[in-house]
């Protein structure tokens, strides 16, 4: 079988049983999808916590009621009383976790990046159609209202032929991380990985053809020497010839900023914000408007949209909404955009 060849979905639940779903890692994000699912997902459980500092487990665990907390993957991967697994653990352990999760039979939510290699994303895709499992992953922004109205816009050609396409990611500053504890590209592989995802999402059927990237540590240069990286702006050209701009930095001090743009020959969407809700005040001393501080606050809805899609898709029967091949797609920018860095030239992405 085909890497881009459905397989059936292997039925883990029956439809009038919840869909029993563990967690691997307890950390800020593992913490914020394992909240949702034990209290806001339809049809889902929560019963396992993993992760290898087992009091966080413990405490995740019994703030959530989940009655199995573990340091190790493999109480949760053998456990006949899990469905399906919410992969939260470091960015570079996903794959392996993905394709030993596929091998015991269970669904797969991961966060992305899936993978950090072509080879990597190839392996976790093909493990998912091996064993039939969902596979889905965590690109959160196609469930944000703003984001999917802009799609729904571009499908009913609203905006005609996509010809500017521009999607930003600024995390909120000030900057306090230590650039010797964040691994070389994150801003590629971890950040700007949801701005590659977006601009294909609205940009429906075409494929990224060539990658230029520029970047710096303008926020903490005096780390550039170490190979730290905390912006950068990246263009992205399409096969329908479609030209996009994804821009991205570690510090914007009013908050977190999360946006994109699409222009055509028939009109334009917008999409996102970093407004915390759509209340302004104006008083003696001008206009104010509250910003969100946290990706999990700003994208709430999208978290809970994307977990509950995740939930649907393993109910049904049916594919995931957001694939292993998307995934896929996205990585071969980040890729091509840390080669472009690396060489400062153009790359064109092989077919």
């Amino acid at each position: 079988m085909s890497l881009t060849e459905a397989a059936p979905v292997r039925s883990a639940t029956a439809a009038s049983h919840p869909v029993r779903i563990a967690t691997i890692g307890a950390g800020r994000i593992g913490s914020n999808h394992a909240e949702i699912v034990a209290r806001l997902v339809p049809g889902a459980s929560l019963v396992a916590v993993s992760d290898p500092v087992g009091e966080s487990a413990q405490r995740l665990a019994a703030a959530l009621g989940a009655p199995l907390a573990t340091t190790s993957v493999d109480d949760v991967l053998t456990s006949d009383e899990v469905d399906a697994v919410l992969i939260t653990a470091p960015a570079r352990s996903h794959t392996d976790l993905v394709v030993a999760a596929a091998a015991a039979g269970k669904h797969v939510f991961v966060e992305k990046p899936m993978a950090v290699t072509l080879e990597d994303a190839d392996r976790a895709i093909a493990a998912a159609t091996d064993a039939g499992i969902v596979l889905q992953v965590g690109f959160n922004r196609r469930f944000a209202p703003g984001f999917a109205a802009a799609r729904a816009a571009i499908d009913a050609q609203k905006v005609g032929t996509p010809h500017l396409l521009r999607s930003l990611t600024r995390d909120p500053g000030p900057f306090t991380a230590d650039p010797a504890r964040i691994p070389q590209w994150t801003i590629f592989l971890e950040t700007l990985i949801h701005d590659f995802d977006t601009l294909c999402f609205l940009n429906p059927g075409a494929r990224p053809v060539r990658v230029h990237a520029m970047a710096d540590a303008l926020v903490r240069p005096d780390a550039k020497s170490t190979g730290h990286l905390d912006t950068a702006v990246v263009t992205v050209q399409f096969d329908n010839g479609a030209i996009a701009t994804a821009e991205a930095s570690f510090s914007a001090l009013y908050g977190y900023d999360v946006r994109a743009e699409v222009f055509g020959s028939g009109g334009m969407v917008t999409a996102g914000s970093g407004l915390s809700t759509d209340m302004t005040y104006y008083g003696p001393d001008g206009q104010h408007a509250d910003t969100a501080r946290r990706d999990t606050d700003l994208l709430h809805t999208a978290y809970v949209g994307e977990l509950t899609a995740f939930v649907g898709a393993i109910r049904a029967h049916t594919p995931a909404v957001v694939t292993g091949e998307d995934a896929r797609t996205a990585l071969s920018i980040a890729l091509a955009a840390i080669r472009s860095v690396e060489t400062g030239a153009a790359v064109d992405l092989d077919r």
